[in-house]
Formats: C-alpha cells, structure tokens, sequence
C-alpha cells in the first residue's frame, strides 16, 4: 500500500518540503531507504522499528520502499523520522485511510521507546510548511513554542507516538499550542547599564553614534579604561529589534541548536563574545554540515572581538568579505548554503603587547618595532572597514572616585538612538531605499541619494580627503557616520560641525598605523 506523507528538511537557514512516499507489499522482508538521505537518515530505520514496536504498533511485514523526494536534494539529520513512522502506519493501516495527511507537516526524532525528542531548525521548517500552504504542524514537544511563533498554521506538540496516532484517528484529539509571542518592551533588562562606567566621555558618544547607524567600532586603550565594559553595554542603548528582524534572527539560533530552551522567540538583539583561540571556521561558520558561525549568530546584534590582535590574522581576515556583504556563502560537496550575517563589529585592543604605550604615568616595556609588529597584526583592509576608532584615555582618581558626576544611563541614550533610527527610517522610505534599516549599510547609490552635504561641509571633507589620505572606501565610511550624528540632531543636511566628528573619529590610524 502507497502512502504519502510531508515533512521538511533544512539547507542552511532556507527550509524546503519533503514528500515520504511509502510502499509496503509483500515479498522478503527489506526496508529501502532511497532520496539522497546522509547516515542520520539511513539509520533512522532501526529507531523506527525498535520505536513502533515499543509504541504497541505492529512493523509492516514484507517489503518496505520509502523514498524522500525532491530525490535531487541531500536529506541530513533525524528529523525525518517522525514521519517515515507514519507513512509506514499509514500504509499498514494502523493508521485510518479517511484521515487526511495531505495538509499535515510533520517532524521530529525518535527514540527507541517511541517518544519524540527535539531537532534544530523547527521555526525554519514551520515557516518552510506555511509557505507551501500546509494547515497542521507536528513538532517535537520541546520544539512546539518555537514553532507556534509562525502565524497562521496550527501547531501540535507531539510527545510520544501513541499520543500522535491517537490523535489523528480522533480518538484522543490534542489542542494547538497556543502563540507565545513576547511583546518587543522598549526597555531594556539586562542588568549592565551605561551609567557604571566613569568617565570616558568621548567613548560613549562613540558609542552613541556607533548604535544609532549600526556602525563597526574599534576601542583602543590601556588595561582598565573601560573597552569591555563600554562593549558590553552596547545592547543596552541598541533600539528593539523589529517582529521580522526576531524572526531572522531566531532561524539561525534555532538551526544552530543555541535557542534557549524557555524561548520561542528571541526578542532581545544577541551579544557574541568569542574566545581569542577560536578558529576561522568557528568564526564564520562550516563543516562538513555547514552550520552557523559566531558572525551569524551575532545577526542582527553585537560581534564583539577583544584583544583583536590577538586573534589570528587569518581568523580576522575572514570578517572582510562578511562585513561587506552582510551574508556569507559556505560552499561543500553537498553544496551552498547562505547564513545571513548583518552584525556590528566592536574590537578592543591594547596598543602594544604591554599594554602601556603612550601611557602619561606608566613606563611602555615594548620597542617601537614590538609595538610596530604588535600592531600590524589588524591589518588595513580589515582596519578601513571599521567606521569608528576611538582611544580611550587612562581614568584618573578623581574621575574614579567622584561621587558627584552624574552619568547617562542607558535609557537616556537609548531614547535618543531610537529617536535617530526613526528619523533616518522616515528619510530612507521617502529616498525609495527598501531593505537598508541603518546608515552603515547605506551602499555608494545610497549615500549619494541621502547624505547631502552643505556647501561649507563639502569644502571640509574636500580638505580632509586629500590632507589625510582617504579611500573611496573611507570617504564613504565618513559620510556614513556624518549622515548618523546629523540624524542625531534630526539635521536634513550634513553640516560641517557633523563632518568634523565624523572624521576625528576614524583618525586613529594616522597615529598607531601610520597610514
């Protein structure tokens, strides 16, 4: 007897609908596995028998074809074996023929006993069933409230094979998981705020700027001037990430498996702080199995990388091509997969191997070509992609210990970046800039539709493009960052107050990299 039944598969982030088509008839007993499937698929039949017998379900005897179509697309992990049990019930009529499976999608992994265990990827691949007009969802139970963050399809938690045949042959029938989406809340919880950090000034209106136009920024510093501290707090001046940008975001957490278990969507913009030792593939994502990177995980939110130098070059090396793209292209034998990588970059460096060069109190043990070799581990392709570069000075006593110095928090600035980001929203939409949410993505067309400098400012960035020496890449950066403080003050034109900030922020190079 023929059955069909649908579940979906994942390449990358993308999911796409997968037919099991089962034929069970009689002759030696044989189970054909066919459709392209890797070794977590090949092996899904022992679980599957061993989980129908335990469920108290008789194994089709004779022989057993299932193939998994699109047999042209390679079928990897456990997922499939929810319904590769089902269209064998199906075909043995455990299962009645009048229930409807046409408008059924189903996933999920198999124990011996026949409970249903999690996969990754279940928001992907319930979005993937919406869009191909299916009505059910099956999930794993642990998996179903990351389902049921798609609108508009019923979503079932599933957990063991008894319950789910019970249901679809209406004796036992099981109720949707209700919605469970979060209200995006304007404030911001996480425990750090801006107001702990003394000082440093000219660091946090960096920062500022740096939230407000979602540009890269490199914080140069001494021990304890406050770079991790000041890095750290950056999600908590960052504007609430929007309903599709969670959605995105909570894909690639779901596909990589670090969706915490108590959340089915991730409403708060991810903060990733790798390691030093870490390697490029860690970085950027691969395998044999393609899986996300940390700039992919950082999507829509912080990468923040620190000691910098630290890092092996070929490691940084590898953020050049991402930082421009936005979306990084890893390509197997099995094929290509895209992750999605929009992220800020936030460096921390000392600027020398001890810690203390140009330091007014404290005595640099570096020679200048330790210093030189220290330095020229960043190197300036990746160096001309970092919008900001601030130094932080060292934070005297006075500063430290001063009780009377009333500091920001981060509500204040926070209120001041969201007022920005609405202003530059509004000027995108009217300049027909579909698909930009902030000035750092602005591409050449882009700056030359909206950064609109007055007369006097284009004079000075004339100065300042031939004195300092910039890059087309860097007259860009810096009309980028003009165009965010001018949104700051809800300025329509770039003025040359605005123009002056923008370029002593992206100065540092001329003093550590001689450029």
């Amino acid at each position: 007897m023929l059955s069909l039944v649908y579940s979906a598969g994942l390449s990358g982030i993308e999911s796409f609908t997968v037919t099991v088509e089962t034929d069970s008839y009689n002759g030696i007993p044989s189970f054909q596995l066919v459709g392209l499937p890797d070794a977590a698929v090949k092996e899904s039949q022992e679980r599957i028998r061993s989980a129908c017998l335990n469920s108290g379900f008789r194994f089709p005897e004779g022989g057993i074809t299932v193939n998994l179509a699109p047999a042209d697309r390679r079928k990897q992990g456990s997922a499939y074996d929810v319904p590769l049990l089902v269209g064998l019930l199906r075909s043995s009529g455990v299962l009645k023929s009048r229930t409807p499976l046409s408008k059924k999608c189903f996933v999920g992994e198999l124990s011996l006993t026949g409970d249903v265990r999690c996969v990754h990827g279940v928001l992907c691949m319930c979005a993937a069933a919406l869009e191909a007009g299916f009505e059910e969802f099956y999930a794993p139970a642990e998996n179903a409230r990351e389902a049921a963050a798609v609108e508009g399809i019923r979503v079932y938690a599933v957990e063991n094979m008894q319950q789910l045949v019970a249901h679809l042959n209406g004796t036992c029938p099981m109720s949707p998981v209700p919605g469970d989406i979060h209200a995006f809340d304007k404030a911001y919880d996480g425990g750090i705020d801006f107001s702990d950090v003394k000082g440093q000034a000219a660091a946090k209106r960096a920062m500022e700027i740096a939230a407000a136009g979602g540009h890269n920024i490199l914080l140069i510093g001494p021990p304890g001037t406050g770079k991790s501290m000041l890095a750290k707090r950056l999600p908590s001046i960052l504007p609430p990430l929007t309903f599709e940008e969670a959605i995105e975001t909570t894909k690639i957490h779901s596909v990589a498996g670090t969706l915490p278990a108590d959340e089915s969507l991730l409403t708060t913009r991810p903060f990733r702080s790798p390691h030093h030792t870490m390697s490029a593939v860690s970085l950027v994502g691969g395998g044999s199995v393609p899986v996300p990177g940390e700039i992919s995980l950082a999507h829509n939110g912080v990468l923040f990388l620190d000691e910098l130098p630290e890092f092996p070059k070929l490691v940084t090396d590898t953020l050049r091509q991402p930082l421009e793209d936005r979306v990084i292209t890893i390509t197997r034998a099995i094929g290509k997969v895209r992750f999605p990588c929009s992220f800020m970059l936030v460096a921390a460096m000392n600027p020398c191997r001890c810690g203390y060069f140009g330091h007014p109190t404290r005595k640099c043990v570096c020679s200048p070509q330790d210093v030189q070799r220290y330095i020229s581990r960043i190197s300036g392709p990746l160096l001309d992609r970092i919008d900001i570069q601030i130094e932080l000075p060292s934070i005297s006593y006075d500063e430290l210990a001063s009780k009377n110095e009333k500091c920001e928090n981060s509500a204040e600035i926070r209120a001041r970046v969201i007022k920005a980001r609405e202003y530059m929203r509004s000027r995108l939409e009217e300049s027909g800039l579909h698909g930009v949410f902030c000035n750092a993505q602005l591409d050449a067309a882009g700056i030359r539709k909206t950064c609109i400098p007055t007369p006097d400012a284009e004079k000075l960035l004339k100065d300042a493009y031939d004195r300092l020496g910039l890059s087309a890449r860097g007259y860009d950066r810096v009309m980028r960052m003009a165009r965010t403080i001018a949104d700051l003050d809800r300025s329509e034109y770039i003025e040359p107050t605005h123009i002056a900030q923008a370029i002593s922020l992206r100065s540092l190079d001329k003093k550590y990299w001689n450029a």
